[in-house]
């Protein structure tokens, strides 16, 4: 059997992608591989940004394995222990301090649209996405926290409309809500991602951080606070290497080549 979870670095972008075409279920051991190794991941400074994407050109993942669940509460002691595990990988992806990119094509349904917002970045293929948080079909509620990020992303108005109707939505209409910032061809889709988690990579490290700690989460802080979080992020980036040399490059009417310290 196939490892269900792939993960590789090219360039300074780490990708982790669920192996488990055509449907790429997100199993018990994708989310125990990911808590296990993203800490690493994150800790390391040759990472600038991180893609998350599925196996094949089907389905990013039609969501969690829903006839893990049962075993997947007995191996965590309770259904709290076993949805707080998917709470914790979501956060650290969210707040890590790495730009993490998500890709959208086929089914992104459940946790396949949960794990993506917690992505800073999102990209959809141009035609066959299906993006949704359909639990009201199942009787149920989102439990990843889908229903506390999505009207983060998209709003209130479309997050309920969403929600409420199980309605899944394709990458022309993810881009006019905001969730996604671009859409490409399908057999384009990952390349993108590469490419645009390289760009990133090239950016100044601890820069990207700061603006991460300052937008990331704005959504519970007052303009006060926003503002005093740019300043900590001014204060930290501030005579930096990086700086001086982007400095010199605008001076010098050249590119910057930062050090990514």
């Amino acid at each position: 059997m196939s490892d269900p979870y792939l993960y590789s670095v090219k360039n300074n972008v780490a990708t982790f992608s669920v192996n488990d075409p055509p449907w790429n279920l997100m199993s018990v051991h994708y989310i125990d591989r990911l808590e296990e190794q993203l800490p690493d991941v994150l800790a390391d400074t040759d990472v600038r940004a991180m893609v998350f994407t599925g196996e094949g050109l089907d389905n990013f993942s039609a969501g969690m394995n829903l006839r893990q669940i049962p075993e997947g509460i007995k191996r965590a002691g309770s259904p709290e222990a076993f949805f707080a595990q998917r709470h914790r990988v979501l956060e650290m992806i969210e707040n890590g301090g790495t730009p993490a990119i998500a890709t959208f094509f086929g089914f992104c349904l459940g946790a396949g649209l949960e794990l993506p917002l917690a992505c800073h970045l999102r990209i959809a293929a141009d035609t066959g996405a299906k993006i949704g948080l359909p639990e009201m079909d199942l009787g149920s509620v989102p439990a990843w926290g889908g229903s506390a990020r999505l009207p983060r992303a998209v709003g209130r108005q479309n997050a309920l409309d969403m929600i409420l109707r199980a309605r899944k939505i394709d990458g022309h209409e993810a881009l006019a809500m905001g969730l996604v910032t671009e859409i490409v061809p399908i057999e384009e889709l990952k390349s993108r991602a590469q490419v645009l988690g390289e760009e990133i990579a090239k950016q100044p490290r601890l820069a990207v951080q700061a603006v991460l700690a300052t937008i990331v989460g704005f959504e519970t802080k007052t303009l006060e606070q926003s503002i005093g979080d740019e300043l900590a992020a001014v204060h930290k980036t501030l005579g930096t290497p990086d700086a001086n040399e982007g400095m010199l490059a605008f001076m010098k009417k050249r590119k910057p080549v930062f050090n990514q310290s």
